[in-house]
């Protein structure tokens, strides 16, 4: 397992959009488009919940892009 290093920006830009309470829009490798806020993250997971307040546990591999929403 590697380590969570919360050093570098990639992380540091999510902790702020949690920290923030940011609604972002997250684009998945299957082309999916969604759109929630960031609860957690850690070395392997992102925690979103969606716009029907549901948990949804996203793996960092499957991430094409999270932008915030304007």
């Amino acid at each position: 397992m590697s380590e969570f290093d919360t050093g570098l920006p990639s992380v540091r830009q999510i902790q702020k959009y949690i920290k923030d309470k940011q609604k972002v829009v997250i684009q998945l490798a299957t082309a999916e488009t969604i759109t929630g806020q960031v609860l957690w993250q850690d070395s392997q997971c992102l925690c979103l919940s969606d716009e029907s307040n549901q948990s949804l546990l996203i793996w960092r591999h499957a991430l094409i892009y999270i932008k915030p929403t304007s």
